[in-house]
């Protein structure tokens, strides 16, 4: 079961409870995340949001993926397992 979609091209004005309130005209949200840049402290401009179902998941990418938050078209797309073995320097 794939509930979990990627947002991409998210503003850095976006909070995670907006987040959360943008996806939730779909379904029911059970976590939304704006990754955050671990040296600056700031949005990295992307992020995760988690549905209760993976029928509310491929709702938001169909109903939202183009749609304007906060000023910025977001890129919504279903989201991919972690790549096995891959570490950052």
């Amino acid at each position: 079961m794939q509930n979990k979609i990627f947002v991409g091209s998210i503003s850095f004005k976006t909070t995670n409870d907006g987040l959360r309130d943008h996806f939730a005209q779909v379904g029911t949200v059970t976590s939304a995340t704006v990754h955050m840049d671990k040296m600056t402290g700031r949005s990295s401009g992307f992020g995760f949001v988690e549905f209760s179902s993976e029928e509310e998941a491929k709702a938001a990418v169909e109903k939202l993926n183009g749609v304007e938050l906060d000023g910025r078209p977001l890129f919504v797309d279903i989201a991919r397992p972690k790549a096995e073995g891959f570490k950052r320097n």
